[in-house]
């Protein structure tokens, strides 16, 4: 398994918002296992904290902006590509206000800057969404599709087609994330000139100028544009080269447009929080689509980890049979509620019960049609649990587990004799001090049956 990673040390960038013009420092910082990528808005009181979540998008145009509780970031999608381009799961991004810096227009300098502070692995694995079927996402309006099909490693594919003379058809493919640096990270922001002017007249971008994103000439310019250009950009002459772009920018590429597109599909698609082992084709990809398509695969990845019923084969010899559990809890019957343990490591633990007619709770709940009492689920979760945190010291019979709490807790489907609960809880923060808080899964005819989070602490028998 792939270790998570973040950088090594800080690193600080300025530079200015492209929309809001205004001057930003940006601070990059390593941050903890499971943080995925935040973003803190150190200019206001609290310092909030607005997470790299798709379903924080609250506007696409021009930019990916997210917003939490009030609180927004805009243009977040070249920082974001970078990270995953760089091959990091976990980093803090401290703002001084709502948008990252510009720089160019790509992600090159953001490369540069993770590049300088470094990459160190971290002590946990990363969690990787496998694709197994095809998923495609639609938007019938504009005639843009997303799709994700099985491969062995994250790919990227971009086709785009502006219907215009001077940027028609172009295509970009990353087979590699390996190669984002090389391939794609120099891809810079593009416009079309009508567009430019629309966003000129707008104030949209006050901190644009000829140097952080190709025009693409589609129109005549008229003298009256060239003038608003001129005072807009700080230029005395402005041309128009051959091939249809104003003159103060090279193009890297000659599908320089296509990259940048692929770029922003990497960086809207961090949204997912879930690495992807899969192919991604965008077909006219966009700001909302690429969100939008996020969306929904993060909701298919937070259903189906929810469901997913732990594997075992019940063949093969238990972790701990019934006695050696004895030797670790201090329940018995009627009220020990665990039969085997399937599965344990340091952050995860997997139990299995047997239901039968002859538990004792089955007498009066209910005689007619018995139905097992959801807070014994949860109880058997907690025993399961219990040798979890018991396992964690050298003489487990001398200690007793005590609940603390219970939160989020949520009964899905019911359990009657004859089902086997299977019951998996991981670890949400490191045992401290004796102190196991845990999310808390049980399954029954492949089916998730019952959910909490568990808090619960080990307290020695006192002689």
């Amino acid at each position: 398994m792939v270790k998570q990673k973040t950088i090594q040390s800080e690193v600080t960038l300025e530079g200015v918002g492209l929309h809001t013009g205004q001057n930003v420092v940006m601070t990059l910082k390593p941050a903890p296992i499971n943080n995925g990528f935040t973003f803190v808005r150190v200019d206001l009181e609290g310092h909030p904290v607005i997470e790299a979540d798709a379903n924080y998008v609250v506007n696409t145009q021009r930019g990916t902006n997210l917003e939490k509780k009030g609180v927004r970031v805009q243009t977040t999608e070249h920082v974001l590509a970078a990270f995953v381009g760089c091959d990091l799961d976990n980093v803090i991004v401290e703002l001084n206000a709502s948008e990252p810096p510009i720089m160019d227009g790509s992600s090159k300098y953001f490369v540069e800057a993770v590049e300088k502070a470094g990459v160190v692995e971290q002590e946990a694995e990363r969690e990787e969404y496998i694709v197994k079927e095809v998923i495609s996402y639609v938007d019938e309006a504009t005639g843009s599709e997303i799709i994700v099909m099985p491969a062995d490693s994250y790919q990227v594919t971009a086709m785009v087609d502006f219907g215009t003379k001077v940027l028609g058809t172009q295509n970009a493919t990353l087979k590699d994330m390996s190669d984002f640096k090389v391939e794609i990270s120099e891809a810079r922001t593009f416009s079309f000139l009508h567009e430019l002017e629309a966003l000129l007249a707008n104030g949209l971008i006050k901190g644009g100028d000829l140097n952080n994103a190709i025009v693409y000439v589609d129109k005549e310019i008229s003298t009256e544009t060239m003038g608003h250009l001129k005072k807009a950009f700080g230029k005395e002459e402005i041309s128009v080269k051959p091939n249809g772009v104003l003159d103060n920018l090279t193009l890297h590429y000659p599908n320089e447009a296509a990259r940048h597109k692929l770029l922003d599909v990497i960086g809207d698609l961090a949204l997912i929080g879930t690495r992807i082992r899969g192919k991604v084709i965008a077909n006219k990809p966009g700001h909302a689509i690429n969100t939008g398509f996020a969306k929904k695969m993060s909701k298919i990845i937070r259903n189906e980890k929810r469901n997913q019923v732990p594997t075992y084969d019940l063949h093969k010899e238990p972790l701990m049979d019934i006695v050696k559990i004895m030797e670790f809890l201090p329940h018995r019957p009627p009220f020990l509620l665990v039969d085997k343990i399937l599965e344990m490591s340091d952050n995860h633990v997997v139990g299995l019960k047997n239901v039968t007619m002859n538990e004792s709770f089955f007498v009066g709940h209910f005689p007619g049609a018995p139905v097992m009492p959801g807070v014994l689920i949860c109880e058997a979760m907690a025993q399961s649990g219990g040798i979890l945190i018991l396992s964690t010291v050298p003489d487990p019979e001398n200690y007793l587990t005590y609940f603390m709490k219970m939160d989020n807790v949520k009964f899905k489907n019911k359990v009657t004799p004859g089902d086997t609960l299977v019951f998996k809880l991981e670890l949400i923060t490191p045992i401290r001090r004796g102190i196991c808080h845990m999310q808390g899964y049980a399954y029954a005819n492949g089916k998730l049956v019952a959910e909490a989070e568990l808090m619960a602490q080990i307290s020695k028998v006192k002689n």
